[in-house]
């Protein structure tokens, strides 16, 4: 019997997993709905944080200011042009893109490290412009003006159904980036910059690109999980625990895989809730334990979980890494003798 190619059984779990998300808000109570939502988010946020880091080579530390980017435009949006804020959610990844744009130019001058520090600065720095700024609320934050028009009956269903479509198309829009040649030339700037460059790919372009659709997804999912708190304060926004929790996920799943984030995603809120919930253990706890995952990780399985699971297994259904072309017994042949002849 002839297998399934992957690109069919990938559509058919992409609809099944649609059907879920559509139905599952009315199956699911209040308190799920809302976690399912906060783990759909943040999974984004992973594969965002992923993308740049796992793909392109580029580790930052101050992701955190995308996400508060987003929220602010979309939560000022709304208020200004008194509209539900559903309806103004495309300002959200226009405005943190246009932010990464601009913020390139100089970053991209520095390397390694440094880009990474860098990053974590600009986001300090913009951070606490906002706290001392009376027009976004302060230090005290802001509530969202435009709550009133919002339907409530239907605002968690609607917030699910808003997480989980971003979350699917994520998955997807990445995956089809990295099958493609844009994708190939990304991941041999992230193996070796220099060689890349001497091959004839542009490395500023392709980092560029990637560095600016990784603030944008992180700035739409940071102002659909503060849409969902209907309140936003600079502490929560530029808390640079975002940009940790992406780290911890996409370290612990597999950097620079697709399944890795959302393996990561898995551990990193079942730890929580099973800490939190059932042993009803603290925060510091819970802290205590994500950090013991990490390290027996990093000893074990350096490249993360899911690489290791799926080198056992033998899965690749999100697999995107590209394997060298194997030479015909013919064409062996007629080097060998071209050699010998020579």
């Amino acid at each position: 019997m002839t297998p399934m190619p992957t690109r069919t059984i990938l559509a058919f779990s992409g609809l099944v997993l649609a059907a879920v998300v559509a139905g599952a808000p009315f199956v699911l109570n209040e308190g799920v709905l809302r976690l399912a939502t906060e783990c759909l988010l943040v999974l984004t946020m992973a594969q965002m944080w992923n993308l740049l880091a796992g793909y392109a080579g580029l580790v930052s530390l101050g992701h955190q200011v995308f996400i508060a980017f987003g929220a602010y435009a979309l939560f000022l949006t709304s208020g200004w042009l008194e509209v539900t804020p559903i309806w103004v959610l495309p300002v959200a990844p226009l405005v943190a893109a246009i932010v990464a744009a601009i913020i390139a130019f100089p970053l991209f001058r520095l390397r390694d490290a440094y880009f990474s520090i860098a990053m974590w600065v600009f986001a300090e720095i913009v951070g606490a412009f906002t706290m001392k700024s009376q027009a976004v609320g302060g230090t005290s934050g802001m509530p969202l003006a435009t709550s009133k028009l919002i339907d409530f009956d239907w605002f968690e269903p609607t917030m699910f159904w808003l997480a989980g479509a971003l979350a699917l198309g994520t998955i997807a829009a990445l995956y089809r980036l990295m099958t493609s040649s844009f994708g190939l030339g990304l991941m041999s700037v992230r193996d070796n910059d220099l060689a890349a460059m001497s091959l004839g790919v542009d490395v500023r372009h392709n980092r560029f690109v990637a560095f600016v659709l990784s603030a944008a997804g992180c700035g739409l999912a940071g102002a659909l999980s503060f849409m969902g708190n209907l309140f936003i304060a600079p502490l929560a926004a530029f808390d640079v625990n975002w940009s940790v929790y992406m780290m911890f996920i996409v370290i612990i799943g597999g950097i620079g895989t697709l399944e890795g984030p959302i393996l990561g995603v898995i551990i990193f809120f079942g730890l929580r809730e099973l800490m939190t919930g059932p042993l009803g253990l603290s925060g510091g706890w819970y802290l205590v334990g994500l950090g013991l995952i990490a390290v027996i990780v990093m000893m074990v399985a350096p490249r993360g979980i899911w690489p290791a699971l799926r080198d056992r297994i033998g899965v690749r259904l999100l697999d995107v890494q590209r394997a060298a072309p194997r030479s015909s017994p013919a064409t062996v042949a007629s080097t060998v003798s071209e050699r010998s002849a020579v």
